[in-house]
Formats: C-alpha cells, sequence, structure tokens
C-alpha cells in the first residue's frame, strides 16, 4: 500500500522554512495581548489610554452644546448638497463659513447617515481624539519602545485644551489627525526612502489645509527639513522626491479652492471672511497672513484683531489664560529636546531615533513661535495642535534622559572624561522633573480656591514630584535600580496630575461654543467663551427635544425668552421666528440679519435657511443694496432685521433703504417686512 507523502513545508527563495500564517484566535488574542516582543503591560496599557481617552471625549455627549456656527453650517449641508460642497452657512448658500469644508464633511456625513443631532456631530470627533492618541502611540513605540509611547499617548490624552476641543464642534481635532497622519506617512518614507508615502504625507497635509488652511502649514519646515536631512537616499532624489511630493500637497490643498474660484459668483455663495469673494484671498488674509500679524479693518472678518488667550510674546503660552491649558509639560519636552539630540549627536544621518526627535521637536518649536507672537485673532483652543509634539518629547525624553541617568548613575570603569559626562547627564533628568514640578504647582496655586479638584492634584504634584527627585538622588548614591523605578512612576504622576485635574473638569463641563477652554475660568473669555448657541438636538434637527432649560441655557436666552443676537441692540426672540416661519410665504430664506452668529442660532431653532449679511463680526460685504433689492424683488426674501442704531444690517446704505421702503413689524423692534 503506497503511503503519501505530507507536502513539503513552505521555505523561502535561501531555502529556509517560511513560518506557517498565525490562526485567526491568535491575531485576535494578539490585538489585545501585543506581539510577542512587547512587554505583556504594553498592550493592556493602550487600551486602558484609548478607553480613557474616549471617556474623556465622550462623557455626557448630549449635554455637548458646540459651536453654532459650525452645527448649523452641518446642518445646512444635511438638507443641501451645494451648502455640503461649498460649505454654506445656510441651506440656501448664500454665504459660506470663514474655513474650508473638510471638516463640516465629515460631521455633515455622519449626520446624513445617522440623522442630525448632539451624538451624531460628536461622533466623528471623539473617534479622531482617540485615533490621533493611537497614532502618536504607533509612531512613537517604533523608534523608542512600548514605555515612551504609553507616557506619549497619556500626554496628549490628559492635555487638557485637547480634551476640551475634542468635546466640541470646531475642526481642530479633525486638523490634528490629519496632520498625525501626514507624519506617519513622512516618518514611513524617511525610513525607507520610498517615494509613495512621502507623496501620501503630502495628501494628508492637503487635506488638513481644507481643514483650516494655512494652520497645517505649520509643520512643514520640519518635514521639509527631516526628509532632507535623514532620508536614506543620494541628496538628487531626496529633492526630487520632496519636489513630487510638494506637487502631491499643492494639489490636495488647492483642488477645492481652484474649483469654487472657478465657479461664477454668481452661482455659489459669498466666501465669508474674504474681502473680494474668493478662497485665494480668504486663504493668504483672514486664515493666513491676518492671523500672524494682525487683523486689519479692510481684511474681512478679522474680529479687528481680537486675541482670547493673552498678548503676544513668548510668554503667552504660559500666562494665567493659556498656562493651565497647553504649559504644564512644555518646561520638560523643551529638556527632552535638547537632550536627546545631544545623547544622538554621533549617530548617522539616517539615525531614525535623531529625526523623529527633529520632527517633534520641530513640530513643538514651530507651533509654540506661531502661537506665541501671533497678533492676529487668537483662540486658546488653537493650541491643542502642538499637543502631539509636548506629548511626544515628554515620552521620548523621559525614556532617553531615564536611560542616561542609569548609565552616568552606573559610570564606574570608565576613563574619566566619559565619566564626567555621564554623571553630568545623570543629573538632568531630576532636574527636569523637579523644575517641571514646581511650574505644575505654580499653575494650580493660580487657581487655589476654584475646587478641591485642584487642591488635590496641587498635593499629590508636589508630594510625588518630591517623592521622584529624592528617591532618583538616592538609587543613584545607592545604586538601587528599583528605587529609581518606583520614582520614575512618581515622576509620571507629578507632571500629569495637573491635566488630569483640568482635563476632567473639560470632561464634566458641557459649557464651550466659539472659545472652549478647561478648567476654571481665568479670563481672556476662556472657560467656555461666547455664543455657544442652541444644541443640536438629541431626537434628529432643530426644534427638537431640547429641554428649555437646556435651550436657554445654550442660546444666551434671558428668563423672557429674548435671545441677544451680538449685534447693536438688536434681539431675536423665540416669538419672533415663530411669527416669521408662518408668514414666510415661500421665500427661500426666512429672514436676512446682521452676522453669523445671530443667522446660525436662528437656523437651528426654525430650521430654515437664513441670510447672514456681514459674515462673523458683521464686516463681510457679502449683501449689497443691489442684491437684496434683486431677492426681495424675486420673492426669495421678505424680511430683514435692522437695528435703530443702524447696525442690524450691513451697511447704513441697507439700513436706509429698509426703513425707507420696508414695512416695520411692531410687535417685533427692527424686523422689516420687504416687498
Amino acid at each position: 500500500m503506497t503511503t503519501l507523502a505530507p507536502p513539503p513545508a513552505p521555505t523561502t527563495q535561501d531555502g529556509r522554512h517560511r513560518a506557517a500564517p498565525p490562526a485567526a484566535p491568535s491575531r485576535l488574542r494578539a490585538l489585545f495581548t501585543g506581539p510577542p516582543e512587547d512587554p505583556r503591560w504594553a498592550r493592556p496599557a493602550l487600551w486602558a489610554i484609548l478607553v480613557l481617552a474616549t471617556a474623556l471625549y465622550a462623557w455626557n455627549m448630549s449635554s455637548v452644546s458646540g459651536n453654532t456656527f459650525y452645527n448649523a453650517a452641518v446642518y445646512s449641508g444635511t438638507k443641501s448638497w451645494k451648502a455640503f460642497f461649498f460649505g454654506a452657512l445656510d441651506a440656501g448658500s448664500f454665504i459660506t463659513v470663514d474655513k474650508p469644508p473638510f471638516a463640516l464633511w465629515v460631521m455633515g456625513l455622519s449626520a446624513r447617515v445617522f440623522g442630525y443631532g448632539t451624538w451624531q456631530l460628536m461622533l466623528p470627533m471623539v473617534a479622531l481624539g482617540t485615533g490621533s492618541v493611537a497614532l502618536l502611540y504607533r509612531m512613537v513605540k517604533r523608534d523608542f519602545g512600548a514605555v515612551a509611547a504609553t507616557i506619549a499617548a497619556l500626554a496628549l490624552t490628559l492635555t487638557p485644551i485637547t480634551v476640551a476641543i475634542t468635546r466640541d464642534t470646531n475642526p481642530d481635532p479633525v486638523l490634528v489627525f490629519l496632520m498625525l497622519l501626514g507624519a506617519a506617512a513622512l516618518m514611513k518614507a524617511v525610513r525607507t526612502g520610498r517615494l509613495l508615502p512621502l507623496v501620501w504625507s503630502g495628501v494628508a497635509i492637503g487635506f488638513a489645509f481644507n481643514t483650516k488652511m494655512m494652520q497645517a502649514y505649520v509643520v512643514l519646515p520640519a518635514f521639509f527639513l527631516v526628509y532632507l536631512w535623514a532620508a536614506p537616499l543620494g541628496l538628487g532624489r531626496r529633492i526630487r522626491n520632496l519636489a513630487v511630493g510638494t506637487v502631491a500637497l499643492v494639489v490636495s490643498s488647492a483642488w477645492w479652492m481652484v474649483v469654487v474660484d472657478l465657479v461664477p459668483a454668481s452661482s455659489r455663495p459669498y466666501i465669508g471672511g474674504s474681502t473680494d469673494n474668493t478662497v485665494w484671498d480668504l486663504v493668504i488674509g483672514y486664515n493666513g497672513f491676518g492671523r500672524i500679524f494682525g487683523a486689519s479693518s479692510s481684511v474681512g472678518s478679522q474680529g479687528n484683531g481680537a486675541s482670547f488667550g493673552g498678548e503676544a510674546g513668548l510668554y503667552r503660552l504660559f500666562n494665567s489664560i493659556m498656562g493651565g491649558q497647553i504649559s504644564w509639560l512644555i518646561p520638560f519636552a523643551l529638556v527632552a529636546l535638547i537632550g536627546g539630540l545631544v545623547l544622538r549627536g554621533r549617530a548617522p544621518r539616517t539615525d531614525a531615533k535623531r529625526a523623529a526627535l527633529l520632527l517633534w521637536g520641530g513640530w513643538f518649536v514651530l507651533h509654540y513661535l506661531t502661537f506665541a507672537l501671533a497678533e492676529g485673532t487668537f483662540h486658546p483652543y488653537y493650541v491643542t495642535a502642538m499637543a502631539p509634539g509636548i506629548a511626544a518629547l515628554a515620552g521620548i525624553g523621559g525614556v532617553m534622559l531615564y536611560r542616561a541617568f542609569r548609565e552616568g548613575s552606573a559610570a564606574v570603569g570608565v576613563p574619566p572624561r566619559e565619566r564626567v559626562r555621564a554623571w553630568g547627564r545623570a543629573w538632568v533628568l531630576p532636574a527636569a522633573i523637579a523644575g517641571s514640578t514646581v511650574w505644575a504647582v505654580v499653575l494650580l496655586q493660580r487657581v487655589s480656591g476654584s475646587g478641591t479638584l485642584y487642591t488635590v492634584a496641587e498635593v499629590v504634584a508636589g508630594v510625588a514630584g518630591a517623592v521622584a527627585v529624592i528617591g532618583l538622588l538616592l538609587g543613584r548614591f545607592t545604586g538601587r535600580q528599583r528605587l529609581t523605578g518606583i520614582a520614575a512612576l512618581a515622576a509620571v504622576v507629578a507632571l500629569l496630575a495637573g491635566p488630569a485635574a483640568y482635563s476632567a473638569s473639560a470632561a464634566g463641563s458641557s459649557t464651550n461654543g466659539t472659545n472652549p477652554t478647561a478648567g476654571p475660568s481665568t479670563g481672556g473669555m476662556g472657560g467656555g467663551g461666547m455664543g455657544g448657541g442652541q444644541r443640536p438636538s438629541g431626537s434628529g434637527g432643530p426644534g427638537g427635544s431640547s429641554s428649555s432649560s437646556s435651550s436657554s441655557r445654550s442660546t444666551g436666552q434671558s428668563a423672557s425668552g429674548r435671545t441677544a443676537t451680538g449685534m447693536g441692540d438688536t434681539q431675536v426672540s423665540s416669538a419672533m421666528i415663530s411669527y416669521l416661519k408662518k408668514n414666510q410665504d415661500g421665500a427661500t430664506w426666512l429672514v436676512a440679519v446682521a452676522t453669523d452668529q445671530t443667522a446660525s442660532s436662528i437656523i437651528l431653532e426654525s430650521g430654515e435657511p437664513v441670510i447672514s449679511m456681514g459674515g462673523w463680526s458683521g464686516s463681510d460685504n457679502a449683501m449689497t443694496l443691489a442684491k437684496l433689492k434683486s431677492l426681495v424683488k424675486s420673492g426669495k426674501l421678505h424680511y430683514i432685521v435692522v437695528s435703530d442704531s443702524g447696525q442690524g444690517s450691513s451697511n447704513s446704505e441697507i439700513s436706509t433703504w429698509v426703513k425707507k421702503n420696508g414695512t416695520a413689524v411692531s410687535a417685533y423692534s427692527g424686523l422689516y417686512r420687504l416687498g
């Protein structure tokens, strides 16, 4: 009887046996336990951090009001694909918001699939916020190991301003995720020398540009420098690949702008925030140089250079407004960056670790200088974009300095010069921890009396910092490595106790709106900001099931039911909105008002298109007298709101014409019927 031999085991080209692919259960188990070369605690720790991030970002999600401005644009996009594409504030597509629409598309697709409401808008923000934590972990772990990656992921998760802005409908969480995608692709191109990852990096930053325009380009100098310095190719090929990647960047950045500007102005909405109704002007003006060099009365809705983060200067991110939002780990990150570069000083040009340090260091420094010195409109939540750089440096630098500390503590039997250098490096970590702990205590002292949470955090930070420094020094002189390990854990607690307190406060707050911040209010119009507007209802759409109390809280209504519009003495009440809906008479727009803030609140309450004649601050030239007459004559608009002071419309010429030719509705101050 012939016996069949088993099939030969698969082999590689060099004759070695190829390992069989793992079974499906093993892959599933590895998802939760991690690869075998990782420490057993690493993957469970990552999952715990991701759960923590999701909880902070999504806690009590139904109470989040979000930014009325963007909420209204998302709602309008669910009613009109034209409004969706252009990023129009209203479904009639009269004017756009003052940002490109990619973040609106992300929220809008969620709202179109699941219906319009709070959790539908917040779902992609929470997912992208948690995704940013996971992506940062993966990037840091690849070059520096699980310990550094875990610290970096936890630091990003507990960055107070990141928690606050992710619990909002501003576009910044989308921006940060796309920038991290671009950084991940860039580092892959640096390690492998391949062109395609560099192209994808350019595409990711291009989509980030279509989220917040020029802010997405802050990291580009670091990207170019890292690739040009560290990619394992000849200089000519590096320059050629950068040129190709730049083409991908330009195309992915400019396509929407080019399409919009090619559409005749009469066939699309006015570009909010621009001076000449073009996206290009918005790029170089309001969302570009205007942010850096300050606002000008000739540059659209610049908010007159308003700064909600304090006076421009190198100290800005440490002041009483910004300090508690972002500065906790800045001193440690700066020491870590310098120390890390010194430790990698003799590495080859293509060293991946030094390339990563240059990337995250450039990310941190470029954002710091941009935000600290910007003289234009500046909100505290902008600095969430620098959080990945700080968090990565904290994780990477913490591990590198700890290793240098241990090596310095054991520097015996080596030449005297090397021993002196090693011992000198050994003092860097205790000094960095001590300085950062002192700064954390200073920040918490600023808000002493604001609640037990901050008092407890101050005590924990001070005690843990002292334990960390003393433990490191004792471990150094006694040679007890276990003691230094405990001291290192205490250092993590000391540096993250304050951010954790602020983040917990942000997670428990539903007050965000246009200027979300974490922790106690410290001035600068922080602590929730202005113009939160009516929150999206949980049942799918404006005018839904939100209670009267929450509606009053989020729209700024007084007990009498009147809602301030923020323009002169003009007010729009719920009763007026009901009147307008009953008498709309087939018009496209329910009413024309002065500003985006007023229009967005009415859109969300009524569910109808509303014209914002003057954009965000009322200074846009979106409405002209000729355009108004045309809309009235065609029956597309019947009502307009102007104030007695003339501030309720975009210019005095319109106010004068309306008061002369319109019919005042006596029951509602400032409301006129036209035609």
